[in-house]
């Protein structure tokens, strides 16, 4: 970065990335091509993208936790599931990209929002939270593959991870994504950590764009908590579909 006006807008992109991730995910769909777009390689773009997130998800579990939203202990059993998965993504990421898993992370997209928009309407009994004895097995089984996917390309994992605690463990959705970016944090740190080792992180591009995922995840997290399940429903399903479009044809 050689000019104030590229770090104002990497500030600024991190900035929106923070609230869209929070909100639904995808975030670093719009991160990735930028530090890309700034002379980075991509392996490297993907690891400095994570610094990123990684702080974004610091803050923004805090904002949660501020407003009273806690999924502990169910957050951290999952979390160390995903971890272990990332584990192995960010291995194979270190030295393979990742666009071809795109056209499958559209299909998995335009799932979500038929999910989203045609869901029944639930009873009161079937409304209610399933995050202990055979969901929370299935959802340790299912999140390694969440750490995986997180661990190789990163982005976009939270709308599977959306899909998941909705469909499986019956969370609203704001709790769902105070319970996404803890077990983000969880495992992202791991592969932080193998990026770091294999030097394929531009730290101080990291860091400033930490600083605009920082302040947008925390913002949107309060401000999330306070709107409720409509606003972020409906803003799920509107970056879901521009998220599909893009990896599809674009």
């Amino acid at each position: 970065m050689d000019s104030i006006l590229e770090t104002g807008g990497l500030i600024l992109i991190g900035f929106i990335a923070g609230i869209i991730n929070t909100l639904a995910g995808g975030g670093s769909l719009l991160t990735l091509p930028i530090l890309i777009f700034l002379g980075l390689p991509p392996n490297i773009a993907n690891g400095t993208n994570r610094i990123a997130i990684m702080f974004q998800n610091i803050f923004t579990t805090a904002g949660f936790k501020s407003k009273g939203v806690i999924t502990f202990p169910f957050s951290i059993y999952v979390g160390i599931s995903a971890l272990i998965g990332s584990l192995i993504g960010a291995q194979i990421a270190v030295d393979i990209k990742g666009e071809t898993f795109n056209k499958i992370l559209a299909i998995i997209m335009v799932v979500i929002v038929f999910y989203m928009v045609f869901k029944p309407k639930e009873t009161l009994l079937s409304a209610v939270e399933r995050t202990s004895g055979k969901y929370l097995w299935l959802s340790i089984f299912l999140f390694f593959f969440v750490g995986i996917y997180g661990g190789f390309i990163q982005a976009g994992v939270g709308f599977i991870i959306l899909l998941i605690l909705s469909s499986v463990n019956n969370l609203s959705l704001v709790k769902s994504n105070a319970v996404k970016v803890t077990v983000v944090l969880i495992y992202i740190i791991a592969s932080v950590a193998i990026f770091a080792y294999y030097d394929k992180i531009n730290w101080k591009m990291g860091l400033t764009l930490a600083i605009g995922n920082s302040v947008g995840g925390w913002l949107a997290s309060r401000w999330s908590v306070n709107k409720g399940d409509g606003l972020v429903r409906k803003f799920l399903i509107v970056m879901v579909i521009i998220m599909a479009i893009k990896l599809w044809f674009f």
